[in-house]
């Protein structure tokens, strides 16, 4: 069935040899003696003969794209010689609205639905992983674009004199920051990429590589709902942002991966268990240090894990979220399965008995586990959580 937005018989999958340039095809030609617009970014605003907000963001659109507007929808398939609901999809998955048939879209546009579909044309991707492509990336930079201009681009185009507009500082800054960031942005994509192919390459089998076995944590700040009433706005922002900020910076620096951030609340995963502890530990020693952040509670649990999009999914990641509902304040909070993996490799006793009759001279356990009291946890069962603490 042809996407709704598009006229009928534009889900053909080749079209003409040739792609019909703009104004072709399913639309009527111009009058060959009216005078062609100087952009195909469609009617100028009416702004009363002065340079308005409207005509500022389609400039600052052009610089950031690299080119103007000039296709509809149904003409940049075309040109990209692309099926029309393949288009829809690669569009949408990437986050963008449908647009109708306005000449909204661009020579890049065209270029990026080229190659996603040649992707799939050579047989490196499947159509449907060629989409997952598209919404990843669509995702993440989604948000990175969001965190920049909230961040700080924001603050960088407030005017610095009377009189002067955010929209006349924004374009000269975009145009000489707009590089710099491009080339930063394709350096960390590398750099998490090549970290990535490592992790899949060390992979036993396939089946490892979707399902894995990893420590996977969550941090939570307690009291966040009724601080929410009490703060004003900006308070609480910097609170998330100092948060989010200190969580990230330490599972990075000790070698975990932070999956993503919810506000008052962080998911991390390690390889290593004893990694995933370390993380936890060391987030509720150094946050505990902070007057502005509230007490946190940490849970960790331990096992089989799928992968998928950057995230993870299943009952161990159901387990370390309800681990740290119920964790004590300033405290972090293991499964059995977590215990068990530290004491194979020797970073916790068995018991406190075993850790009182360690040889002399033998390296000390780093890490000493106190059980708790076992309870139902609703979809679980019965759980024995630990407590997990920091053995000098």
């Amino acid at each position: 069935m042809a996407d709704p937005e598009f006229p009928e018989g534009a889900e053909t999958a080749s079209g003409p040899a040739e792609p019909p340039s703009p104004g072709t095809a399913a639309e009527p030609a111009p009058d060959a003696g009216a005078a062609a617009p100087e952009s195909g970014a469609g009617p100028e605003p009416d702004t009363g003969g002065e340079e308005g907000d409207d005509t500022i963001a389609l400039r600052l659109e052009q610089l950031i794209i690299g080119s103007e507007r000039q296709y509809t929808p149904y003409q940049a398939a075309r040109t990209a010689d692309v099926p029309m609901d393949l288009a829809a999809r690669f569009w949408r998955a990437m986050g963008f609205p449908d647009v109708g048939q306005a000449k909204a879209l661009t020579e890049a546009d065209v270029l990026a639905l080229r190659r996603l579909a040649g992707l799939v044309e050579a047989g490196l991707l499947s159509e449907s992983m060629a989409v997952q492509v598209a919404r990843s990336t669509g995702q993440t930079t989604a948000r990175l674009a969001d965190w920049q201009i909230d961040s700080f681009l924001e603050g960088l185009t407030e005017p610095p004199e009377p009189g002067m507009t955010r929209s006349e500082v924004a374009y000269p800054l975009v145009e000489l920051l707009l590089p710099e960031l491009e080339e930063f942005l394709v350096y960390v994509w590398r750099r998490q990429l090549a970290a990535a192919t490592g992790r899949v390459l060390q992979a036993q089998d396939d089946a490892e590589m979707v399902d894995r076995r990893l420590a996977v944590a969550f941090a939570d700040l307690v009291g966040f709902t009724r601080l929410t009433r009490r703060l004003e706005e900006e308070e609480l922002g910097e609170l998330v942002e100092n948060f989010e900020t200190t969580a990230a910076d330490l599972v990075a620096a000790r070698g975990g991966r932070l999956i993503k951030t919810l506000g008052d609340e962080v998911l991390y995963a390690a390889d290593d268990p004893a990694i995933a502890a370390d993380i936890g530990l060391e987030l509720v020693e150094t946050l505990a240090e902070d007057p502005k952040i509230p007490q946190i509670r940490v849970g960790i649990a331990f096992g089989t894990v799928t992968t998928r999009m950057g995230d993870v999914f299943g009952n161990t990641v159901n387990l370390a979220s309800r681990l740290t509902s119920i964790a004590p304040k300033d405290a972090v909070l293991v499964d059995e399965a977590m215990r068990e993996e530290l004491t194979a490799v020797g970073a916790a006793p068995h018991s406190e008995k075993e850790a009182d009759e360690r040889a002399a001279g033998v390296a000390p356990y780093r890490f000493g586990l106190r059980p708790l009291y076992r309870r139902p946890v609703r979809g679980l069962g019965v759980i024995e959580p630990w407590i997990l603490s920091r053995r000098s």
